[in-house]
């Protein structure tokens, strides 16, 4: 015990002049016995001073409680800041796109104002430049020839517009469209010497063999009136063309002309002008049933 009690610093404390008439090297040992702590004692002495003395080379800094209150009120000014910006942003971003929404409407009107002149204008000759057909798209033009039905082409798969029959199936959850064709036929024009492709119109999938329809051959030369329609890029999803088998998907003026020997151009064939051809199955007029026309006979 007074080996302990020296290794704490007890020995100045207890040790000093004994009474009168004892020794003072008994009394000092008895009164370190006496003064030493109990084991107890010794171990919170020592933890105690283990834990209040600092280690050499470690640094010392301020609480963590002081730098958290510290930083909460401008991490509370951050984003209020941000919240303000954001709020901001909405009603700016809503303003516009509604600018957007109403200039993207004038666009449109104006193309569709600009589409109707063209369609409801006087047909004119068709130019015997091909370069001025590329700006004259939906431009009737009128052409006096004959039908090479020999070499006839097919778009499809094609479906017949029907506004009637759309509006008697509007909300039903299957309708009766018909599946079939436009079939694109050479047209020689005798005025202008070159030959064009002239949309005939739809036929359904049963009527696309020519052999099917024989009275819609129109033979001898007629005057005909028609939409000049440009050639077409192909969109996503779309299939290629397939030359071999005679179907194509798009209106590809280059690749059509090279099969069929005529020049790139193309028109969509306006019958209800032509009494003489028939009419049911025009692109404009294409209400009336397949087998009630005279093209799909």
């Amino acid at each position: 015990m007074a080996a302990a009690a020296r290794r704490l610093g007890l020995r100045a404390v207890c040790v000093g002049p004994g009474p009168a008439g004892s020794e003072s090297r008994g009394w000092a040992r008895s009164a370190a016995v006496r003064c030493a702590p109990s084991p107890p004692a010794l171990a919170r002495a020592a933890w105690t001073r283990v834990a209040v003395a600092p280690r050499p080379g470690v640094a010392w800094g301020p609480s963590r409680c002081g730098s958290s209150v510290a930083e909460a009120p401008a991490t509370k000014a951050e984003d209020d800041s941000f919240l303000q910006w954001f709020l901001l942003l909405i009603p700016a971003t809503a303003f516009g796109l509604g600018t957007w929404q109403v200039q993207r409407r004038k666009w449109k009107l104006k193309l569709i104002a600009e589409l109707e002149s063209r369609v409801t204008a006087e047909p004119v000759p068709l130019p015997a430049d091909p370069m001025e057909l590329k700006n004259m798209e939906y431009r009737p033009v009128k052409v006096r020839g004959h039908f090479d039905h020999s070499r006839e082409l097919y778009m499809m798969p094609r479906t017949m517009v029907d506004p009637a029959r759309e509006a008697r199936e509007a909300g039903r959850i299957s309708s009766s469209t018909e599946s079939g064709a436009y079939v694109v036929t050479p047209f020689h024009c005798t005025d202008l010497g070159v030959t064009i492709l002239v949309n005939r119109g739809f036929v359904p999938k049963k009527k696309v063999n020519p052999e099917t329809r024989q009275k819609g051959q129109v033979e001898g030369e007629v005057d005909l009136v028609g939409m000049v329609r440009l050639t077409e890029t192909r969109k996503p999803f779309v299939p290629e063309n397939n030359p071999e088998r005679n179907h194509w998907h798009y209106r590809d003026l280059e690749a059509m002309a090279r099969i069929t020997g005529a020049d790139p151009v193309f028109i969509d064939a306006d019958f209800p002008r032509q009494p003489t051809v028939c009419r049911e199955h025009s692109p404009r007029r294409t209400h009336r049933r397949a087998d009630q026309s005279h093209f799909a006979e």
